[in-house]
């Protein structure tokens, strides 16, 4: 074998390890990225990325059944599935060869193979062709989570669903049963119920996205029902059997029940991979299927670093790529360590319809911080772009210390709000206060205009509710 010098290995090409690498290029570092399969990672590939793609295809299909709310005739609507899977697969092909383009932009060096850590400074990555032993100064593991599978999949078929294969259907199935109301469950459920699907899904937790803000849960649960999806709220899926269709076998308050699909999809969430890169060479330690980190994504050994999904929750490429940029420009002697938690200020995203978008502490979060809150609502039916964008489901809800005016959290629920939700994590980053936005001029007619109102209405000041 022979011997290759680096300044930094990473290990994936996700959106965590493509961004950490240009921002090391740029900063004069020598990188090598090694992937084992596409580059852009699951988030690209399958994940982020394909799945928006879907769920705009789904989007415009609803609107086009909705026709006649917008003085339209369409005499008549139908898809071809093939061709919805088809552009998915080539939004992402697309987005794939721009980062091969920008690595040869950037100079990044790229092995394709599997990476395996032998120590702190040594990193071996086999592939099919050959076998090659590099040196590097400093290590960065990206790479990144897969599905997690439940107990009860044990012994089932290996036809269930994870989003790999709900992905890349080859028919729309009549029925599908969802295991978990995350994001993946959730958007899911809405793709396959706006193509005629009878969806159900389960969640352990006593309300769906349980993560979210409990006014946001019940108004989206609302919302969907109104779509015609079941939710089984407090249930737990104790086996899973397929004969000639999925038989799904439920734990609700001690009553058990089965119910039968055509396809079944697991959406409990992801762990991460760990396996098989050498952990066990270095002093890194792990819990949960995830290793430990520290500021910038340090790990309990010198020189060894992890980003994204494999360092932990939130789950969220956009989170990936800022570690992935701070952890480089650590390296780079460009950052020392503070005590900013990012966590606190990454905006969470569901694109369902109606979408979700939040940041911050829920509301029952900020009450138990014994802070003195203030919490404003508007609802988007007040709102002018809403109502002409036939869109007035929904609302926005801001959190508020009503000592300092700080801004503790913000909920959003309706159009488009995942190109909203910015608004708050700007404003949090720099540490402004419901002053600052109450006095900030919003652009008419628009949505954003509801972000306006909803602080306003924190504070007993709101116009237009």
């Amino acid at each position: 074998m022979k011997n290759e010098n680096y300044d930094i290995v990473i290990i994936g090409s996700g959106p965590g390890g493509y961004v950490a690498a240009i921002r090391a290029a740029q900063l004069n570092k020598k990188v090598l990225v090694v992937e084992k399969s596409e580059l852009g990672g699951i988030c690209l590939n399958w994940g982020c990325i394909p799945t928006k793609a879907l769920l705009r295809t789904s989007e415009i299909y609803s609107y086009v059944k909705e026709a006649k709310q917008f003085g339209l005739e369409v005499i008549k609507h139908d898809y071809s599935l093939k061709n919805i899977v088809s552009r998915s697969r080539e939004v992402s092909k697309t987005l794939s060869k721009g980062i091969e383009y920008l690595f040869k932009k950037n100079g990044i060096f790229l092995k394709k193979g599997n990476a395996f850590i032998e120590d702190n400074n040594n990193v071996t990555i086999q592939s099919n062709e050959s076998k090659v032993r590099v040196k590097t100064k400093n290590i960065i593991i990206a790479t990144g989570a897969k599905a997690k599978k439940p107990t009860f999949l044990e012994n089932s078929s290996n036809e269930i669903w994870s989003y790999k294969e709900a992905m890349i259907p080859n028919a729309t199935p009549k029925s599908l049963g969802i295991v978990g109301s995350g994001a993946i469950g959730i958007e899911f459920a809405c793709f396959y119920n706006e193509l005629g699907t009878d969806v159900k899904v389960f969640e352990v937790q006593e309300n769906i996205v349980p993560h979210e803000d409990k006014d946001i849960s019940v108004a989206l649960e609302k919302a969907l029902l109104k779509k015609k999806i079941t939710f089984y709220k407090n249930t737990k899926v104790v086996g899973l059997n397929k004969a000639e269709s999925f038989e799904l076998t439920t734990n609700t308050k001690e009553k058990i029940e089965k119910h039968h699909f055509e396809k079944v999809l697991i959406a409990i969430g992801v762990e991460g991979n760990i396996e098989n890169i050498g952990i066990e060479n270095t002093k890194v330690r792990t819990k949960d299927n995830q290793i430990i980190t520290h500021q910038y994504g340090m790990t309990d050994d010198n020189n060894i670093f992890a980003i994204g999904d494999v360092a932990g929750t939130p789950w969220l490429a956009h989170k990936a790529s800022h570690e992935g940029i701070d952890c480089v420009e650590y390296i780079s002697g460009l950052k020392s360590i503070n005590t900013e938690n990012i966590k606190q200020i990454i905006p969470s995203c569901i694109y369902s319809n109606p979408q979700v978008a939040s940041i911050g502490l829920t509301e029952q979060e900020a009450i138990t911080t014994n802070k003195s809150i203030k919490v404003g609502t508007f609802p988007l039916s007040a709102n002018g772009k809403a109502l002409a964008l036939n869109e007035p489901n929904g609302f926005v809800k801001t959190i508020f210390d009503s000592k300092t005016g700080e801004i503790l959290g913000a909920h959003m629920i309706g159009t488009e709000v995942t190109e909203l939700i910015n608004t708050f994590s700007l404003a949090i980053k720099l540490e402004a206060t419901e002053e600052d936005i109450i006095n900030t001029i919003f652009p008419h007619p628009t949505l954003s205009e509801s972000i306006h109102e909803s602080v306003l209405s924190a504070f007993n000041r709101s116009i237009h509710s």
